[in-house]
């Protein structure tokens, strides 16, 4: 392995690791050494995902979550310390959405939106913060989303929340950098998830339109987003903080 991209000796978090993009990044960062806590308030779906992992001769650690809860936040960086002895990445992946045109959002489903996509996000990013702070450094990775800049109908607190996982990567950032605290972000456009399923489901021509609106003329698949998150989790991205990258098959690239 390149050793830029070796993460060998390091410990990450993923968030909302059972499934989808979660479950593809833990893998991923997992094959390029590092051993993962793995997240998410379905226990039974990360322990497969534990016995993938240890497959390939890396530590996993099931620890299940509502990122929603700060106690329950804290107890996932306690154990990870407990078992791994630092925290070096952290993978803030857990969200969630719903459909809804604007006029008729109920203020319920705003509320639990932006409570799991924002609210969760900064809690986790602040709470490994503190350790990376005390420990001199490590990188936090907020997946974000392409609905962070371009509007989507139907999804007001999606794109809201997204947006600011945005604001949240870029102001860390640049206030922990003199700590050795990298903050970036990945954002997907639409990619073939549990979360994608359940609109597919209910949207006749809903993943023929994606594929005609996306330059690349498809969804894209977790795995491909693997490649983005070794990248900003390792030495390869020495120089990066505050940025987040666009992994949308060229979506938010379209113009006229």
């Amino acid at each position: 392995m390149n050793a830029l991209f070796d993460l060998r000796g390091k410990s990450a978090i993923v968030t909302g690791a059972g499934r989808g993009i979660g479950r593809s990044i833990a893998i991923g960062i997992a094959q390029a050494g590092a051993d993962v806590t793995l997240c998410s308030r379905t226990e039974t779906e990360l322990a497969s995902l534990a016995a993938e992992i240890e497959r390939f001769g890396r530590r996993a650690l099931v620890v299940p979550c509502d990122v929603t809860k700060a106690e329950e936040v804290q107890h996932v960086i306690d154990m990870t310390k407990n078992e791994f002895g630092r925290i070096d990445i952290l993978i803030n992946n857990a969200g969630i959405t719903k459909k809804t045109p604007a006029e008729d959002y109920e203020l319920e489903d705003w509320n639990r939106i932006i409570a799991v996509n924002l609210t969760g996000v900064f809690l986790f990013a602040q709470y490994a913060g503190r350790e990376m702070i005390k420990q001199g450094g490590g990188r936090i990775i907020n997946i974000s989303s392409v609905a962070s800049q371009t509007a989507v109908t139907g999804s007001v607190a999606y794109c809201a929340s997204k947006g600011g996982v945005n604001m949240i990567t870029k102001v860390l950032a640049v206030e922990w950098a003199k700590y050795g605290v990298q903050v970036n972000g990945i954002a997907p456009s639409y990619f073939e998830t549990p979360l994608v399923k359940q609109i597919k489901d209910t949207r006749e021509g809903f993943a023929e339109q994606i594929a005609a609106r996306t330059p690349l003329g498809r969804m894209g698949h977790p795995d491909e987003l693997v490649g983005a998150a070794v990248f900003l989790a390792s030495d390869a991205s020495s120089y990066i903080s505050g940025e987040t990258i666009f992994v949308d098959g060229g979506w938010v690239a379209v113009g006229l």
